[in-house]
């Protein structure tokens, strides 16, 4: 079973509804889950906020918080997350923004992707993975397949009714 199906198991299971805001994987996130037959019961939208202008009209990211931070930032990704829940029926919602390459700087290098996850009544937990220079198409995909992760091990295990 791939993982996007898996997700989309775990989460009808768990009666979750699901929402993605996504930067440097342009829709990819979103589309790897509706690939899925029945991700309809469980999928409920996706926002591809590529530029910090769609970040800020779509999800409310906080234009002090760009210009402090910048778009590849644990903050602008709790904030995309938390955007995302609000603005959708979703009770999970994770997002993606980073620098896919080619490109990057010594402070932010290609193949840095932040992530962040939300829920109703909790802060967002962000995070950063540096997938390293393995080329635009890797770090996309990369970061699709870690996102797919932090979703589903925030639904409780199939079968056992317990998260993480």
């Amino acid at each position: 079973m791939s993982a996007a199906a898996e997700l989309v198991a775990r989460a009808r299971a768990a009666g979750a509804t699901l929402a993605v805001a996504e930067s440097c994987t342009g829709g990819l996130l979103a589309a790897a889950i509706t690939a899925v037959p029945g991700a309809s019961a469980v999928f409920d939208r996706g926002f591809v906020t590529y530029s910090n202008a769609a970040k800020r009209e779509m999800l409310g990211v906080a234009a002090v918080t760009l210009a402090a931070h910048g778009a590849v930032s644990e903050a602008v990704a709790a904030e995309m997350a938390a955007g995302a829940l609000a603005r959708s029926a979703a009770t999970l919602a994770v997002a993606i923004t980073g620098i896919a390459g080619p490109g990057g700087s010594g402070v932010k290098p290609e193949g840095r992707v932040c992530f962040a996850l939300a829920r109703p009544g909790a802060a967002p937990v962000a995070g950063t993975v540096d997938f390293g220079a393995l080329g635009r198409d890797a770090v996309r995909a990369a970061s699709v397949a870690h996102a797919l992760g932090l979703l589903a091990s925030a639904l409780p295990q199939a079968g056992t009714g317990r998260g993480p």
